[in-house]
């Protein structure tokens, strides 16, 4: 799969698949949508409730999501064990192009995450461990559960088979009772989707650029 880096409106990098004509993040800025759907609406929320938090990640990319969560989990002593999953892993030779952020101090954390063998687990630090497996959602299982899942796959447009209802029961049926599905897509049949499975759906203000985003919490 091709990737070309891109800069969005607010300084922080993306990268392009001209083949899906698709990026990574929202071009109005990758940061800032990062931060708003899955930190903000994502981790903060569940970690209101427990500061023991099990995160999945449905598209793991460019690391920026792990990345700031282990920032805020760093930062408001929150023990997070994350797990990244990632179809198509980034290249080394791509990855170490893409700069965040400019302190020593965070870019050789990215550094860490993102050399980090797929298939193996580190502590990243005393609050933040990371596992990351290479596999398509569909053909993945695990007998772990989890408190938040961050889905961030590429759009319906891009990729309708990731938006299909038997991935979201797959990813229910993961999740603790009380925990949620965060994402950026508001797209009516997702939500609806989600709604089947008996989930509390919110379609919460989106990041710049995009109205709302969604919400799913397990009652």
């Amino acid at each position: 799969m091709k990737r070309e880096l891109r800069l969005t409106a607010d300084g922080s990098p993306t990268l392009y698949v001209p083949e899906l004509d698709e990026t990574y993040h929202s071009m109005h800025g990758s940061v800032q949508e990062a931060k708003h759907v899955f930190i903000e609406n994502g981790l903060c929320f569940v970690a209101s409730e427990s500061k023991q938090v099990n995160i999945l990640e449905v598209g793991f990319g460019t690391g920026l999501n792990a990345l700031l969560t282990a920032q805020e989990a760093n930062e408001n002593a929150i023990h997070v064990n994350y797990l990244g999953l990632e179809a198509y892993p980034v290249e080394e030779e791509i990855w170490k192009e893409i700069r965040y952020l400019d302190d020593p101090v965070t870019l050789a954390l990215y550094s860490q995450m993102m050399a980090l063998p797929f298939g193996e687990t580190k502590a990243c630090s005393p609050y933040f461990t990371l596992n990351k497996a290479s596999f398509h959602i569909q053909a993945w299982t695990t007998t772990e559960k989890f408190d938040l899942i961050y889905y961030d796959a590429f759009g319906p447009r891009a990729q309708a088979e990731m938006w299909e209802l038997p991935i979201f029961e797959k990813l229910y049926s993961l999740l603790n009772p009380g925990g949620a599905l965060v994402s950026y897509c508001a797209q009516g049949q997702f939500k609806r989707h989600l709604k089947s499975l008996g989930m509390r759906v919110e379609g919460l203000p989106g990041p710049p650029g995009k109205r709302e985003m969604t919400r799913g919490v397990k009652i």
